[in-house]
Order: C-alpha cells, then structure tokens, then sequence
C-alpha cells in the first residue's frame, strides 16, 4: 500500500468546505514531496552514475530484481593523499631559534617569516664590513686630490727648475746618471720632465683604481653577509599551511637541519604506486574513480602525472591524481583507486545494491525473496565496485532473483514482507 494511497483516503469528503479542502490538498502535496525525498535522497548523485533497474525503486522494503551488467575486471590499489606542493625548510647557517610563527594548522600568507635564527654575529661582522668600506671610501678621496693635484701641478716641472738636492740625488739620478758628472754637465742624458709627468700621473691613477677595487669588494662583503642575515629568516615561499615544527625555540640547528614542513592543502593529489603492466591503460587526463578513507567518499580523479620510469626493485610506476577541490580529509589521508585491467575480458555479471549487502561476522550475505514470500538469507561472494551504489557478484545470486535492497534490521530468515506490513 502506497504512502500516496493512504493520504487520499484520508482526504476529507467533498461536501466539506472548499478552504478545508485546499488546506487538506496542500498536506497531501508536502507529505507526498517529503516521501520522494525520502526515497530518492541522492537523486542528483544518481543522474551521473550509470543506470541500472534497481536505482528507481521504493525504499522501504525495497524487493529488487537482480539484473546483468556488463563489467571489467579493475585493481584496487592504495595511495596516500598529499598536497599539491609540499616542501622541507631546513636552516642554512648554525645558530639558535628564536621564533618560530604559530602551530600547526596556521595559515600564512607568501613572504611571512615562519622562523628565525640568533643573528648577533652576522650583525657584527656587518658593521665591521661597514666600518672598512669607510676606511677605503677616505683612501678613495685622498687618491683622487693627489692626482689632481699631479695634474695641476706637477712634481718633475717643480724639480727641473730648483736645484739638486745636494749628496742625496733622486731616484731617476742614481739610475740615468751614471753617464753625468759630479755637477751634472751638459753631456749627462737627463729624464725629460713630461715622461716624469706621466709616470707620476699613471701612478695616482693606479691609487684610484686600487682604492676603488678595495670599495667594491667591502660592498660585495657586505652584500654576502645581508645574504647570510636573510638566511637566517626562514620566509613562506608561497600561500600555504604549517604542517609539522620540527624544531622549538631555544634549540641549536645545524645547516641543513630541517625545521618546518609547509605546504599548501587547498589543492591535493593522490600518490599510488601501480604495477608497470596497468600503467599502459592511464593516459594524462584520464578520469578514474577513487575512494576516499573518510566516510567510504566515492570521486573521480584525474591523471596527473605518470614518472617516466619504474622502480628497479617492486617493478611499479609511481602515478600522481588530481582530487577535485573541497574533498575531505587531508594530506596523509589513505585513498584506494581502482584501475582497469585490460588482461581481464568484459563479461556479463550480477549486479546488486550496495546497501542489500549485510554484514554478520565475516561472511557477506543478501536476503533473497523465495517463492514463499519470505526472506531467504544467501552468502555471497563479492566482486569489485561497479559505481558508488552497485557491487558485482560472483557467486551467490542469479540475474532475475528478487533481493531485498534495504533489509530491516530485525529480518531474518523466514521473515515475510506482509507481516511486517
């Protein structure tokens, strides 16, 4: 008897009032809305999952005949949910933490300091640095006035003019005056005053240029040590989460020491090692159902990388899947994804609903309808998943048996539908 069959007759007589009546029809309208809802209560999941002709029917001792489908072979295999991007930050000088932002689960924002390490000495040897860059910035300026002043007033113009100094001669005396005499006669091959000139200025421009080399290189020390004082700032390199401190304030680190794990979880893959003979069948792109460790969640992934060679010792291939955004759980999350096995031929096989299935110990079993109109309790053998709702028999059932698709609790062998009515 339908639940829209019980509502009718309780429907009032028609020579009752016209608004009673209206009133009494709007009832009828909400109850028999609120009873589809209930029969269909994934209505919108069941138009994207292939049809079958159990789907449509009643709920509440709900008698199903068991149909045929046509299904493939495929192997489940476990992966582990990761993000998309992960990374390790590990210290790149020793030192002490000194900070260390949030717990995990904290969000961050690009460029935030996630950790800092003591940086007393790198601050010293900077203003030392500084210090010399100073020191050879005046040394700089001293050169450049002694070669104006070499420019505008040369030495070797003023010696030629005044007199020799006496029993201490020049530099340039003691090597070209070898030929002169004592006096410096005429026959003597005296320097002449401009080559002096020159030498000397060649000689204030070699000061420039060595002070100038000793100021880029304190710049090029003090950008070495900036470099150093930025590594001991540990930045967020992109929008992410903090997964796991590894490190605590207080504790000394080494370079290379790992202190945070950060990534960020809005986008998610699926890491499954498959064996070298499936990987032929996955294309890039290609669309595979997947189940979730978090409530049995049944979705489809996406190819998303396929590593270019197989691990030498298991013979495996290591796959990476998309997961849709918004599924849940998160990063080290157990996932199972079913790939096809194309050495397994498509053949015609049983198919029921997944929730006819009950459970008692370890042995699967439905409830099938015998031709007595009662329940008759039948082991089965399961075979993979077809979709979310339907699983394939092996053995068990026959195609055309009627089968209970949401067994009461309290059935049993025995147990008729009309009694219980």
């Amino acid at each position: 008897m339908k639940s829209g069959d019980l509502i009718i007759k309780k429907l009032p007589h028609p020579s009752r009032t016209g608004l009673s009546a209206c009133l009494l029809a709007s009832f009828c309208l909400s109850a028999s809305t609120l009873a589809l809802a209930e029969y269909y209560p994934q209505s919108s999941q069941m138009q994207s999952q292939p049809y079958y002709p159990m789907q449509n029917a009643k709920r509440q001792n709900m008698v199903v005949t068991v149909a045929n489908a046509r299904t493939g072979a495929h192997v489940v295999l476990g992966g582990t949910v990761e993000p998309y991007k992960e990374v390790t930050l590990t210290a790149q000088m020793p030192g002490r933490v000194e900070y260390i932002a949030g717990q995990e689960g904290d969000w961050f924002s690009e460029g935030d300091i996630l950790a800092a390490l003591d940086d007393d000495d790198v601050l010293a040897q900077r203003r030392q640095a500084i210090a010399q860059l100073y020191g050879n910035d005046s040394t700089l300026e001293n050169a450049n006035l002694q070669y104006a002043r070499e420019l505008w007033a040369p030495k070797a113009l003023k010696k030629q003019s005044t007199p020799s100094m006496g029993f201490f001669p020049n530099m340039f005396d003691k090597f070209f005056g070898g030929m002169m005499g004592p006096s410096g006669g005429s026959n003597a091959y005296d320097l002449n005053p401009w080559v002096q000139r020159d030498v000397d200025l060649l000689s204030q421009s070699t000061h420039i240029k060595q002070a100038k080399s000793r100021i880029f290189g304190s710049r090029s020390r003090i950008d070495e040590i900036d470099a150093r004082l930025r590594d001991t700032r540990t930045i967020a390199p992109f929008e992410g989460v903090l997964l796991h401190k590894l490190v605590e304030v207080g504790d000394t680190v080494q370079p290379g020491q790992a202190l945070l794990k950060y990534a960020d979880t809005r986008n998610l893959q699926l890491k499954v090692d498959v064996p070298a003979r499936l990987v032929s069948v996955l294309e890039k792109d290609m669309m595979v159902p997947a189940k979730l460790d978090v409530g049995d969640t049944y979705i489809n992934v996406r190819v998303a990388q396929i590593f270019p060679s197989a691990d030498a010792q298991r013979h495996t291939v290591t796959v990476k899947f998309d997961l849709p955004p918004g599924v849940p759980g998160g990063p080290g999350m157990y996932a199972e994804v079913m790939i096809p096995d194309v050495n397994t031929p498509i053949r015609d096989m049983p198919v029921i609903p997944v929730s006819a299935v009950v459970k008692r110990g370890s042995l699967p079993s439905v409830f099938v309808l015998n031709e007595k109109n009662q329940a008759e309790m039948r082991l089965v053998r399961l075979g993979d998943l077809v979709d979310r709702n339907h699983v394939s028999v092996l053995s068990g059932v026959r195609a055309g048996e009627q089968i209970f698709a949401y067994p009461p609790v309290t059935i049993r062998s025995g147990w008729s539908p009309n009694k219980a009515n």
